[in-house]
């Protein structure tokens, strides 16, 4: 005889797919609960993992990429890449660009400048047919159903496999530092002993993250066998991880600038910034950074409790994370689940490309992109250099180098002039100068930031206004688009003096020293919240009143409610670093052979049914338990799920037996 509370707690895991009502449709006799166990302490039981030489981080950005690396031995000292070859004028090159050359026949020929530069030699009859590409990461955030097969667009239109580009990067990379090791260390340095650590947007959604993962196993980085030679870290948790170490004379504060001389805060951003330049030009000729043993200075004054914020602006995307600290030790926790969005330096160029459509026409510039691909990527880096020349304060104009190609092709193309484009386009402030260039006023060029900033600030201001956001002592920003003086501006401007803003010194490789740190100690992140809700799909003893009549399955005489999501974790959940959540299930027929167990999320905080909208199936866990039998009555079945790395791992065990499966929660298969 059960007793009542028994009776609805007793669930039953089906096997099940797809609406209306996924269970009915399977003949699976499925498994029930010993118990409404739901443990969370087991976090003792996390692994440490094997002991790495040296730690490589890989910073793979939408524009730019690069890796920097550190010795176990000695942690304070983190080595960035040697320089590039073929850097750009008026672009600092510790990073190279995020682009990528392939063969006619789909080889890999080469990575970054020098890509590029190749690529811009190329006789334009043989240039047609190479694949180039450029900030494709983008892709796996705007792809909605991304999978394994993804495809990405060369500028002469072809199609390539995703999977195939972003490989061939990593593998250039971990080409590039084991060769640098071996050359530091005068022998042939072993793979095995690398801890590699690959940077991506904490706004990713776990598709992407997990495309970065399968991504490095093609690559050969690192093997499905041993994944924890590899971590995915966010790239706002890298950045903050960083700026604890900072000391004063490492970073340039905005709050103290207030007006001195005569001269206004605006000023002052613009000098202060040049100064950190010229700091960061005087040190870069060594490549390595000590990071002090320490907490840096400013973090001495944040006390239990205190939050801040990081504002990461990238190529891409702009991630903004909400950390609290937590003494003694400094840990860190995520208090409100990323945000952010596509709104990184690269709509700045879009804007660009929009205003050449306007004066030139859409159609003239589609075929030039098409049949000139080398010729635009030179117009897209003379308008970089001078992008980075914007400020708010400034006054005289900027002059963009139009390519020879760009003017031939155009008279080809029209039948007249690009001057006389310029003249009859009602497009004032972009005028022709005799020197064959575009001359854009200040305010031309500020025009093409507003779009991208206007988002950013918009999301900023949302983000104060939630209530675990309210009182802010810093806002990091970092990344490269924050050396952009509109964009500190702009945050200035919204702030209002409510938390001081401040900025590293060299910017752009914040996230890159912060991962490497992350790889030596990954405990330092110790509460993240779930992105998504887990659960698993099971049975309950059907109630009258309760449950839909159409869910209602009768088996061997009695009433079960069908397509129930049992939640393990919900969605922006606190969640603690290696976390185990545990239940424990039987199988409903004791003859039971194999006990299969679906694993399902969804983006929604609640979920009542695994039929509902916006749930999705992410893993199984098949579980044979043929030709074993148990000692006690019922058998005990543990389903484990993992959480708080950027992977979710899933298990279940037979107890009697000690069999044990485990899966990995999938998003990329549909």
């Amino acid at each position: 005889m059960m007793t009542e509370k028994e009776t609805v707690t007793e669930k039953i895991i089906t096997d099940a797919m797809a609406n209306p009502s996924p269970a009915k449709s399977m003949g699976d006799p499925g498994i029930t609960p010993l118990s409404p166990s739901h443990t969370q302490n087991d976090t003792d039981q996390v692994p440490s993992g094997p002991s790495f030489v040296v730690v490589v981080a890989i910073d793979f950005g939408t524009t730019s990429s690069g890796y920097a690396y550190a010795f176990t031995k000695e942690p304070e000292c983190i080595h960035t890449m040697r320089r590039w070859e073929g850097g750009d004028p008026g672009v600092s090159n510790q990073k190279t660009p995020t682009t990528i050359l392939l063969t006619p026949d789909r080889k890999f020929h080469s990575f970054g400048y020098a890509a590029r530069d190749f690529y811009h030699d190329l006789d334009p009859s043989e240039s047609k047919h190479w694949l180039y590409l450029e900030k494709f990461k983008m892709k796996l955030h705007t792809t909605a159903n991304l999978s394994i097969d993804t495809d990405l667009h060369a500028a002469n239109g072809r199609r390539v496999k995703a999977l195939d580009i972003f490989a061939y990067a990593l593998a250039f990379f971990k080409e590039q530092a084991l060769k640098e090791l071996s050359d530091q260390t005068g022998g042939e340095f072993d793979n095995n002993d690398v801890r590699w650590v690959i940077t991506v947007p904490a706004i990713w959604k776990m598709p992407a993250k997990q495309f970065m993962r399968e991504a490095a196993y093609k690559s050969g980085l690192v093997s499905r066998e041993n994944p924890e030679q590899l971590i995915i870290a966010l790239e706002p948790e890298a950045a903050s991880i960083y700026c604890r170490k900072l000391r004063l004379h490492q970073m340039l504060d905005l709050g103290t600038q207030t007006t001195q001389n005569g001269f206004s805060p605006t000023d002052n951003v613009g000098s202060g910034m040049s100064q950190a330049k010229e700091h960061v030009r005087r040190n870069r000729q060594s490549r390595t950074f000590l990071v002090e043993n320490v907490i840096g200075e400013l973090w001495s004054e944040l006390e239990e409790g205190d939050r801040y914020v990081v504002v990461d602006c990238g190529g891409g995307t702009v991630d903004l994370t909400v950390h609290q600290i937590r003494l003694p030790e400094g840990h860190l926790k995520e208090l409100y689940k990323a945000s952010g969005g596509p709104y990184g330096s690269i709509g700045i160029d879009y804007e660009f490309e929009k205003l050449l459509c306007r004066i030139f026409g859409q159609d003239f510039v589609d075929q030039f992109k098409i049949k000139r691909p080398a010729a635009w990527v030179d117009l897209m880096i003379a308008f970089e250099s001078r992008k980075r020349a914007a400020a708010p304060d400034r006054t005289n104009p900027l002059n963009i180098n139009l390519p020879f190609s760009f003017i031939d092709y155009y008279k080809k193309f029209r039948g007249h002039s690009v001057e006389h484009a310029l003249r009859k386009s009602n497009v004032d402030f972009v005028k022709w100068s005799s020197q064959g260039m575009l001359r854009m006023s200040p305010d031309a060029m500020n025009s093409l930031f507003k779009p991208t900033i206007d988002h950013i600030i918009q999301h900023l201001t949302e983000l104060f206004e939630k209530p675990e956001v309210s009182d802010i002592k810093f806002l990091f920003l970092v990344g490269g688009f924050a050396e952009s003086t509109l964009l500190q501006q702009a945050v200035q401007n919204m702030l209002q003096g409510r938390s001081r803003i401040i900025i590293p010194h060299d910017v752009g490789l914040t996230i890159l020293k912060g991962a490497v740190l992350f790889g030596l100690d990954p405990s330092v992140i110790k509460v993240r919240r779930s992105p998504l809700t887990y659960g698993v799909g099971v049975l309950n003893r059907f109630v009258e009143g309760k449950h839909p009549p159409e869910k209602l399955l009768v088996k061997d005489g009695t009433r079960w409610c069908t397509d129930v999501f049992d939640t393990f974790i919900a969605a922006d959940q606190s969640v603690a670093l290696g976390e185990m959540v545990k239940r424990s299930y039987t199988p409903a027929k004791p003859s039971q052979q194999v006990i299969v167990i679906h694993v399902y999320c969804s983006e929604k905080e609640s979920v009542g049914f695994i039929s509902e909208p916006g749930v999705r199936k992410c893993g199984t866990l098949r579980l044979d338990v043929s030709g074993t039998e148990s000692t006690a009555p019922r058998r005990e079945i543990q389903t484990l799920m993992q959480f708080g790395d950027t992977e979710i791992r899933a298990m279940a065990v037979d107890v009697s037996t000690g069999r044990t499966v485990k899966a990995s929660i999938d998003f990329l298969s549909h």
